[in-house]
C-alpha cells in the first residue's frame, strides 16, 4: 500500500520560512507527478508545486519565487521550501502523487497534510 507523510508543517510569522517534507513508502510502476496541494478554510483546494518524472516543475503564481519544490531521484521524498511566507499561505498543506501500480491502472494518493500557520 502506498503511503504519503508529510512533516514541517507548524506556526510562523509573515516573512518567515518552511521546509515541509513528504517521504512515499509503497512501490509503484511509474509515477506521473507528486507535489503539494493546499486548502485554506472556505476555499478550493489548490495546486502550489507540482513535480512530474520528466523533471518539469509548474507553481502556482501566487507562490512563485518564493516557494521552491525539490525531489529526491526517485521520488521517495520531496520538498517544499517556503520563504517570505504571508498571511494568505495558512493552510493545510497535502502531499499528493500520481502513479500506476500496473499497466492501465492509475489513481491518486493523498497524504493526511500538515497545517501552515502565518499569522497577520
Amino acid at each position: 500500500q502506498v503511503q504519503l507523510v508529510e512533516s514541517g508543517g507548524g506556526l510562523v510569522q509573515a516573512g518567515g520560512s518552511l521546509r515541509l517534507s513528504c517521504t512515499r513508502s509503497g512501490n509503484l510502476l511509474h509515477i506521473v507527478s507528486m507535489g503539494w496541494y493546499r486548502q485554506a478554510p472556505g476555499k478550493e483546494r489548490e495546486s502550489v508545486a507540482i513535480g512530474t518524472s520528466g523533471g518539469s516543475i509548474n507553481y502556482v503564481d501566487s507562490v512563485k519565487g518564493r516557494f521552491t519544490f525539490s525531489r529526491d531521484n526517485a521520488m521517495n521524498t520531496v520538498y517544499l521550501q517556503m520563504n517570505s511566507l504571508r498571511p494568505e499561505d495558512t493552510a493545510v498543506y497535502y502531499c499528493a502523487l500520481r502513479g500506476y501500480d500496473a499497466p492501465g491502472s492509475w489513481r491518486d494518493y493523498w497524504g493526511q497534510g500538515t497545517q501552515v500557520t502565518v499569522p497577520s
